[in-house]
């Protein structure tokens, strides 16, 4: 899950500040991070919503950053 290192990193967030905006523990952010832990989809989907990215792109099934288009 390097991306959500990346995305984090790239907004000067903290790992504390995304786990309290995700209503969880810093251990447990840091686990779905360094890939100790499967994000439950909830939290996948908060996330995506979060970056404005897909979720998609947050599991590295594309390399397109941008969400898709609402229908």
């Amino acid at each position: 899950m390097m991306r959500l290192k990346d995305l984090r990193e790239d907004l000067d967030l903290t790992q504390h500040e995304l786990a309290m905006y995700l209503h969880i523990k810093q251990n447990t952010y840091s686990q779905y991070e360094n890939g100790q832990r499967q994000i439950p989809l909830e939290q996948l989907i908060k996330l995506a919503k979060y970056y404005k990215t897909s979720t998609d792109y947050l599991l590295g099934l594309t390399d397109i950053k941008t969400p898709y288009p609402k229908k």
